[in-house]
């Protein structure tokens, strides 16, 4: 079992940035690939970015570019936005997963966090 928690959300000014941590207490060999969700009210939650624990790294297209994921050697997770807008304000979702990230085409992560709101003011 993993316990999942993000942090570093808030309000943030439209064209500013951000950075949110994930981190998942348990087995590393439980962590194989993580990444980050986003959801907003009334919308489907959305991919943005997964990163593997050989380093490969995959964005949805609409995030790459603005959108940076990274880990650290304790498989901290990061998430540094930049260039924000009111679109992307939302409650952004850790996810991690025994299973290489190949094989997570479908969005079903074993483990979730509770999210971390991020509000973009215009």
């Amino acid at each position: 079992h993993l316990d999942v928690v993000e942090d570093g959300g808030g309000p943030v000014p439209t064209g500013g940035s951000m950075t949110l941590s994930c981190v998942a207490s348990g087995g590393s060999h439980l962590r194989n690939c993580m990444g980050w969700y986003r959801q907003s009210p009334g919308k489907e939650r959305e991919r943005v970015a997964t990163i593997g624990t050989d380093g490969q790294i995959t964005y949805e297209r609409s995030f790459k570019g603005r959108f940076t994921i990274s880990k650290a050697a304790n498989d901290t997770l990061y998430l540094q936005m930049n260039n924000l807008n009111p679109e992307d304000s939302a409650k952004y979702i850790c996810a991690v997963d025994p299973a290489l990230c190949h094989y997570l085409w479908n969005d079903r992560f074993a483990f979730w966090g509770q999210g971390t709101q991020v509000t973009v003011s215009s």
